[in-house]
């Protein structure tokens, strides 16, 4: 196609006026105006680039609504199996509830649960509102929290203490740090029914 415009511009700028020879590219060139290919391309970018800023825009507000309403609980009590704001928090019991009144999602119960039910990322992705895991018990993923930004996050410590923020710089946490999990907020696809 480039080609096939550079040598209509040199004849041009020469004063030619014979026809260039007909060519594929000229045949390929005829039928994409034809049938308007380039600009229906454009309009797939255009419209898949929008759906994408608007999926973005959509996680973020969902991870804004988490951490506004995961702070909301702050100095509520530890509880062993809490899970409500009547009953007290214990660290999965926090991320469940989070998640449940924020997002509308039902992650499990445990904290290793929920560790295997999201997808694993690098910590240095984590945005606001992905779980971080500890090893707080001398067992992998026994803690987690929800990250909220500036390397800090939300959770439900251990008895006597209540919900607060915590730096993850802080050699305790930084010597337990487990990983970092993103909670995917579509629902997987159902496996194809057996046709029998």
């Amino acid at each position: 196609m480039v080609r096939m415009l550079s040598l209509a511009l040199l004849l041009a700028a020469t004063g030619a006026h014979a026809a260039p020879p007909a060519s594929a590219e000229d045949d390929v060139g005829r039928f994409m105006a034809e049938k308007r290919l380039v600009d229906r391309l454009e309009e797939v970018r255009t419209t898949m680039g929008d759906r994408v800023s608007a999926g973005a825009s959509h996680v973020r507000q969902r991870a804004s609504e988490l951490v506004v309403t995961a702070m909301g609980f702050l100095g509520v009590p530890y509880r062993r199996g809490g899970s409500s704001v009547d009953t007290g928090f214990d660290c999965s019991g926090f991320v469940r509830a989070m998640y449940e009144q924020a997002v509308g999602l039902v992650l499990p119960r445990r904290a290793d649960e929920q560790a295997a039910a999201t997808q694993k990322i690098d910590r240095k992705d984590l945005q606001p509102g992905d779980l971080v895991f500890f090893n707080t018990m001398r067992r992998a993923f026994s803690h987690v929290g929800i990250y909220i930004g500036d390397n800090k996050f939300i959770h439900s410590p251990r008895p006597g203490a209540q919900v607060r923020v915590e730096d993850m710089g802080v050699s305790y946490w930084t010597r337990r740090f487990d990983g970092a999990r993103r909670v995917l907020t579509h629902a997987p696809e159902a496996p194809p029914a057996d046709s029998q």
